[in-house]
């Protein structure tokens, strides 16, 4: 992460805007660089920064979240059958079941947490990919990864996993069986709440990174280069952040698990989570900086509670250093797998006894 700008010997990596490259006499361009839609120097040193990360071959970042996502079903054929989790990331399983059929895709919605449920979805000839989310928004349900590679292994499909939530210092999917890790870089490899970004890492640089990679440039889904600079500024303290957010969240699961106003935590760092013994075996280092916690009064209770907080900033999104609540439910709608009752918490940095009391005091008496 410390990389030295060879010309200038800066320890900042320097910020290339250019959009148009000089050609070599003989019409070449041994740079590489061609046009700034596929090409360009901070945005490879942020990919580069990216593979390391994840110990992969290659990795694209992209202009968000949800275009590094939707690249990858967009590399599919017409026709192809995907199998995706229940609980994923709103927006993007709103794109699946909205959007995806018209570019010919068909999609089967699953409890990833069940091995079985994922063997029957399954589509001899047909089922090209499964997708996985964990820990997954907002429940932070967890996938057995070894056990959804040998499923999509057996009928040839590749397996993809969003891992924006566990990072690449908590869970590296590749080293699990997974083909394509996904992250929006927004996130906790941002995590400052000012870049919208998204990432794909791979170890199989083949035909379909390549269709990836084709769409990315047909599409102008690219990372601009200032933004690619805050992402690489980012990473930078993503170890540091994420042992506090990890330690703050931890910690914070542990008390309101006995608060009299909470009825039920959801994180998989308690020996009570469904998934505890499977995210214990994945991810080293923590479990994360994301929890939910279900007000025992309710969901008004809950919206009040969101309004009364003072550190906690009532905003959408996750991962930076600043704590944030949300009540999900009133986000994505009456379809929604989550209860009424939940209040999305992403613990930042700050001291966790102000955050705990923040919260406390927000929430109503029992």
């Amino acid at each position: 992460m410390g990389k030295v700008d060879a010309p200038s010997r800066a320890v900042v990596p320097p910020i290339h805007v250019a959009t148009t490259f000089i050609r070599d006499p003989d019409n070449q361009y041994r740079t590489g660089n061609v046009y700034g839609r596929p090409d360009n120097e901070t945005i490879r040193e942020a990919e580069g920064m990216i593979a390391a990360l994840e110990q992969a071959r290659a990795a694209f970042v992209f202009g968000s979240g949800m275009s590094s996502a939707v690249a990858v079903f967009l590399a599919l054929q017409p026709g192809d059958h995907i199998v995706a989790p229940r609980v994923m990331y709103w927006a993007l399983r709103g794109w699946l079941i909205k959007d995806a059929a018209s570019w010919g895709l068909e999609t089967t919605f699953v409890d990833m947490t069940d091995l079985d449920a994922v063997e029957a979805a399954m589509r001899p000839g047909r089922t090209k990919l499964i997708w996985a989310e964990t820990p997954a928004n907002p429940l932070w349900s967890i996938t057995d990864l070894e056990g959804v590679a040998r499923i999509a292994g057996k009928h040839g499909a590749r397996f993809a996993v969003d891992s924006t939530c566990a990072t690449p210092l908590l869970t590296r999917p590749l080293e699990f069986g997974a083909d394509i890790v996904m992250h929006a870089a927004t996130k906790y490899l941002n995590g400052h709440s000012d870049v919208l970004a998204g990432s794909l890492a791979t170890n199989a640089v083949d035909d379909f990174w390549a269709r990836i990679q084709r769409n990315r440039a047909a599409m102008g889904l690219i990372l601009g280069p200032f933004e690619a600079f805050l992402l690489i500024r980012g990473m930078r303290t993503l170890a540091l952040r994420m042992e506090a957010a990890c330690r703050n969240a931890m910690e914070l699961a542990r008390r309101f698990a006995n608060h009299p106003q909470v009825l039920e935590v959801l994180y998989p760092g308690l020996e009570s989570h469904p998934g505890h013994a499977v995210a214990k075996r994945q991810m080293k280092g923590g479990f994360g900086g994301m929890l939910s916690i279900r007000v025992r009064a309710g969901e008004g209770a809950a919206i009040a509670a969101a309004a009364r907080v003072k550190l906690w900033k009532r905003a959408t999104s996750l991962g930076g250093v600043e704590s944030l609540i949300e009540h999900r439910a009133s986000i994505e709608g009456p379809d929604t797998p989550c209860p009424r009752d939940l209040l999305r918490l992403s613990a930042g940095i700050e001291d966790v006894e102000d955050l705990y009391t923040d919260l406390d005091r927000a929430l109503p008496p029992a």
